[in-house]
Order: structure tokens, then C-alpha cells, then sequence
């Protein structure tokens, strides 16, 4: 199975927008976003593409914006999502909160997902592989990712500003 992986919007409609559909033109069967939305606006783009999400630390109102990604039904796993896709576990989150992360990797998950940091990041932590797809704003560059599950490849998606 091949993931979308964006995150990082910061309200930024349009920038997702053309992300979401970057993502599914490379083949995304599915998406995650890992946080930092700020804005229903940003969840309206993931409506209809079998997305899943967590909430980032820019998220303030979470009880809202869970009530209205579950209406649109984008999948909610805030804080730390935990899917087992080709039989290897990916674990996501935003990226602010290190036990989810620590808990990730020591656990030996085959991928952990996160945001936060603006930074893309693909690099192997023990038996994880641990990727970033950068984000959709304040970035040199804007970036998302696309991760091959079965095949362990992710190739980083350059999103145009």
C-alpha cells in the first residue's frame, strides 16, 4: 500500500490542496496528515480520501476539529496513530510529544511517522525508519511523502508554493 504523508499545513488551504492532490496522482491509496491543521478549511481537503489524522501543537481546539473530521469521516487517532499495513506497523503522530515517538521505536514499529519540525527526514533508528515529509509551511521547501509500505521506499514530493 502506498500512504500520502503531509503535515504541517498551518491553515494553509491551498498549499494542501494541491499536496492532497500531488499525492494521489503519484499513487497515494491513502493519507495521513500528522497535525497542525488549525483550520477545519485544511480537513475539508482530506474529506474523501481515506484519510486518518492526528492533531499537532498549533491544534488548540481538538474536541472540535475531532467532531468535525469524524462528520467529514476522516479517520481520528489523535494523539498517536498505530495501523498494521502489508503486515509492518506504522506507527504516526504530530511530533511534540517524545514518548509516542520513544515508545515507537523501542517498540521496533517498521515506520514511525511525524511532523512538527518543518524538516524533511528519512533516516533508519534501530529497526525503525523514521520519516518527517516536511511541511506545507514556513519551509525553504514545501514537501510531502509517499510511503511504499511493502516495497520500504518513500519518495519526497515537492509541492509547488
Amino acid at each position: 500500500m502506498r500512504i500520502g504523508v503531509l503535515s504541517d499545513s498551518h491553515g494553509r488551504v491551498e498549499i494542501t490542496r494541491r499536496a492532497v492532490a500531488a499525492l494521489r496522482a503519484a499513487g497515494a491509496e491513502q493519507l495521513i496528515h500528522l497535525g497542525d491543521f488549525e483550520t477545519e478549511d485544511v480537513i475539508d481537503e482530506l474529506a474523501g480520501h481515506s484519510a486518518r489524522i492526528v492533531f499537532g501543537n498549533c491544534d488548540w481546539d481538538v474536541a472540535r476539529l475531532t467532531t468535525y473530521a469524524r462528520r467529514l469521516d476522516v479517520a481520528v487517532d489523535h494523539p498517536c496513530g498505530d495501523l498494521t499495513i502489508d503486515g509492518r506497523r506504522v506507527v504516526y503522530t504530530h511530533g511534540h510529544l517524545v514518548e509516542p515517538m520513544e515508545a515507537a521505536i523501542r517498540d521496533g514499529a517498521a515506520f514511525l511517522l511525524h511532523g512538527h519540525t518543518h524538516e524533511a527526514r528519512d533516516e533508519r533508528i534501530d529497526r525503525t525508519r523514521v520519516v518527517n515529509p516536511g511541511a506545507l509551511f514556513r519551509a525553504a521547501r514545501y514537501t510531502a511523502a509517499l510511503l511504499d509500505v511493502g516495497a520500504d521506499r518513500v519518495e519526497f514530493i515537492e509541492i509547488p508554493k
